[in-house]
């Protein structure tokens, strides 16, 4: 198993755990518009060091997610801004282009200090 990125969540925004009721986590690097920050799980950017693919899996706050679908631009997202959106609904099909889908129950709370992996 390898590390193929890693980061910690240092901020969140005023709106992001919303989205966590509609079973989605959105992501964004330190630095992104305020517009946008109010809505996302903010992290110090880490290097995306292979490509995501089903099969992966997500390691976040001490829980192990399996990667079902990645989207088309979501690995370049993440590579560029530190951008995803997580749903966590099981699809084996990408819902839009720049979504990683994941098998299991959505968290109920990711404190500030939490680590998002994706191990292959």
């Amino acid at each position: 198993m390898q590390t193929i990125y890693q980061t910690t969540i240092t901020h969140i925004g005023e709106n992001a755990c919303d989205a966590l009721l509609d079973n989605m986590l959105i992501t964004f690097r330190e630095g992104a518009p305020a517009d946008i920050e109010a809505f996302c799980f903010i992290h110090n950017h880490g290097a995306l060091n292979a490509d995501l693919v089903p099969g992966c899996t997500l390691e976040l706050a001490g829980h192990n997610y399996p990667v079902t679908a990645v989207g088309s631009v979501a690995g370049q997202n993440l590579r560029e801004l530190g951008h995803i959106t997580l749903r966590f609904d099981g699809s084996e099909q990408a819902e839009y282009p720049g979504c990683v889908h994941v098998a299991g129950q959505t968290p109920g709370d990711i404190p500030t200090g939490s680590t998002i992996k994706f191990i292959a």
